[in-house]
């Protein structure tokens, strides 16, 4: 199979292009948000001990939301590689899985 011929190929430089452009963004929003609950609790002690209900203060209600980002962004990732990547990665294996045996032949020598 001639793998770098696959890798310098369009669709997969679209494939790259298109996990980049979600992957990187989105990771960098969660770990800017990540910093941010932790220089809060750290820092604003005032602000995070703030009561909202009962014994729940901002800092219990920050720290769960941290959870629901991280299973939200695994949902949203899921559902993006679903509909955006998994055709294009399916498209290009099936045009290696189906290369004719004299042109993997070709391409191993």
């Amino acid at each position: 199979m001639d793998y770098p011929a696959v890798q310098a190929s369009e669709e997969f430089g679209e494939l790259r292009k298109r996990h980049r452009s979600f992957a990187f963004p989105l990771a960098v929003a969660f770990l800017v948000w990540y910093f941010a609950y932790v220089l809060l609790a750290d820092y604003a002690h005032d602000f995070m001990s703030t009561p909202v209900i009962g014994n729940i203060n901002v800092g219990v209600i920050l720290g769960l939301a941290q959870f629901v980002t991280t299973f939200g962004i695994t949902m949203w990732y899921v559902s993006y590689a679903n509909r955006k990547l998994d055709p294009l990665a399916t498209s290009i294996r099936s045009d290696l899985e189906n290369q004719d045996p004299q042109a993997r032949e070709e391409a191993r020598s």
